[in-house]
């Protein structure tokens, strides 16, 4: 650890800070229905997709409208999409002459990028071609993390509205989430990345020479277009296999920085749409805080551990010393270019916002460097999380928080003037208890078949973090994997599926009625016996509620994995 790299994670942090505010104003008006500076060459596109398309402006939905429209929405874009991968080698844009996906990782792929996760069990420079990484993975870039900030604002209006019976229109607060957030920002953002070198074309793969007399081919096409929109909607799914770690997706310093503070921008300024659409902006710097405080504690974990070197790795002739750590830290699978500070701040962001933008880092880590991802994703990724969803998964430990905090005091919990009871309580700890269940119920699975066992390059403790890593990472809708799992087979392709799907079609039903629910409750004025929600108490609670539940439901399973790992790699039975 560094000098120099407690300045780049402390700059990282505070360019995040101050988006906050501004971000939040912007996003308030946008789903307020106000007037923007964008509204003069927006609204009338605006306007026409709801002619167009039959949308109702002013006609909200109940929660189960809500959901249902969703859930339409969602599986006619997985049929879409699907049906893009399997019919690419008679359609245009294919350059590369690419043929038509396997039926089992179109399936994969299709829910992948309907839910937002990006799982990639494939090569994508060999595999796509670009109409399918144009209209079909990009779009879902789009509307999957549209999808996302739409349903935050449903859940924030359950709290912001009193008996009401309506939470909005998902096609109106979709439609406005790409016009007026993603669209604008992937613009500008994308031309800044082909100026940087990035590249955006649709010519065929390049041939070049090298100096001992072979040939080489070099992928290129509609990058940056992709790349922006992938790290803006917290998706991940890049261009190349190596995914930010590729020179084409990441050619300097400054465009490592920007993707890292677009990864968070709009996760961290939700928190203060929430703030503004509660009247009250001191929750939203609550929540920032909560999130702010277990990003700082998994990041400095990550680059604590991975400054030091490999264990194993000393009985060898690294360093002039016999028996010493390596002098630069443990190097394996960091980016060179950015040294570990960059690699730890890009790893752990990408883990805590739902991005799995570098795919094959965590292999190299560290065990316990390794359990940070880990542990982020299995708590659903909270700590600023995927656009929209970080945000809505917080707001569910919120209410079993102050539900825990009702109990200490002897009344019914009561969150920002609205009465916990038992319908949301239940809702909110089935969509906690969802997760768990698919993430260690497929590890445990795939760990004892042959199919499973077949796609697992080690074994031991290590083999059962890679099998354990990718259903957690599928169900966290995440999309990050160990390297050594070759996971496009069909039983990994079906079952991560299937995790994609439970982590998050069967999460947000239950979120969707918690906010219908509060949505129809009264404000009740505060009193003496009211648990203050705004404050550092607040705060320390929600932690604890977050660690301890983590804990419990998690922690053992974990144990088998990381933990073991790095006692034996300490004394040395992995080697």
């Amino acid at each position: 650890m560094t000098a120099n790299g407690f300045v780049q994670i402390a700059l990282y942090c505070a360019v995040v800070a101050l988006l906050v505010k501004p971000f939040g104003y912007y996003m308030t008006r946008v789903f307020n229905g106000e007037r923007t500076f964008l509204s003069l060459p927006l609204r009338p596109l605006e306007r026409a997709i709801y002619a167009l398309s039959g949308v109702k402006e002013d006609e909200e939905q109940d929660w189960k409208s809500y959901g249902l429209a969703m859930l339409t929405f969602s599986l006619a874009g997985f049929l879409a999409l699907y049906a893009l991968q399997r019919l690419q080698a008679v359609l245009p844009f294919n350059p590369q002459h690419l043929d038509a996906v396997s039926p089992d990782l179109a399936f994969n792929t299709s829910v992948s990028f309907i839910t937002n996760t990006n799982w990639q069990s494939y090569t994508p420079e060999t595999t796509m071609s670009y109409l399918t990484q144009m209209a079909g993975l990009t779009v879902h870039n789009f509307v999957s993390a549209a999808t996302g900030i739409a349903l935050a604002i449903a859940l924030i209006r359950g709290f912001a509205r009193r008996s009401a019976r309506t939470i909005g229109n998902f096609w109106v607060d979709m439609t406005r989430t790409v016009l007026y957030v993603l669209l604008p920002i992937a613009i500008v953002v994308g031309l800044f990345f082909v100026w940087q070198g990035m590249p955006q074309n649709l010519g065929a793969y390049a041939e070049a020479t090298t100096l001992e007399g072979g040939k080489q081919v070099i992928a290129q096409g509609p990058v940056a277009s992709q790349e922006v929109i992938k790290i803006l909607g917290t998706n991940g799914g890049g261009f190349f296999n190596a995914n930010s770690a590729h020179p084409y997706e990441n050619p300097n310093a400054l465009t490592n920085f920007v993707q890292m503070v677009l990864i968070f921008s709009i996760g961290a300024g939700l928190t203060n749409v929430f703030g503004r659409m509660v009247g009250k902006e001191r929750q939203g710097w609550a929540i920032f805080a909560v999130m702010g405080i277990l990003f700082l504690v998994g990041v400095f974990t990550v680059y604590a551990t991975e400054s030091h070197g490999n264990p194993a790795f000393t009985s060898l002739p690294i360093d002039a010393a016999p028996g010493a750590l390596q002098a630069g830290g443990n190097m394996e699978g960091k980016e060179v270019r950015f040294g570990i500070a960059n690699s730890s701040l890009f790893t752990t962001a990408t883990t805590d916002a739902s991005c799995g933008a570098v795919n094959n880092m965590h292999d190299s880590l560290l065990p316990l460097g390794g359990m940070v991802p880990m542990v982020n994703i299995m708590l659903g990724e909270i700590i600023f999380g995927g656009v929209g969803s970080g945000l809505y998964g917080m707001l569910l430990f919120a209410i079993v928080a102050v539900f825990v905090a009702g109990l200490m005091v002897g009344r019914t919990p009561e969150y920002l003037g609205k009465k916990l009871e038992a319908k949301e309580v239940k809702m909110a700890i089935l969509a906690i208890l969802i997760l768990p269940l698919s993430m260690l119920g497929f590890t445990a699975i795939a760990v004892v078949v042959s199919p499973g066992l077949a796609g697992l390059a080690n074994s031991g403790p290590h083999g059962f973090s890679e099998a354990l890593y990718a259903y957690v990472s599928a169900t966290g809708n995440n999309g990050s994997a160990f390297a050594g799992l070759s996971a496009n087979t069909p039983f990994w392709n079906t079952t991560l599926g299937l995790a994609m799907w439970i982590g998050r079609f069967l999460l947000i039903v239950p979120m969707l009625a918690v906010a219908g629910s509060l949505a129809g409750k009264k404000i009740v004025p505060a009193s003496a016996g009211t648990f203050p929600t705004d404050g550092g108490l607040f705060i320390g609670l929600l932690i604890g509620v977050i660690l301890i539940m983590g804990g419990l439901i998690y922690f053992p399973a974990l144990a088998l994995g990381p933990i073991e790992e790095h006692l034996a790699m300490r004394a040395g039975s992995l080697f």
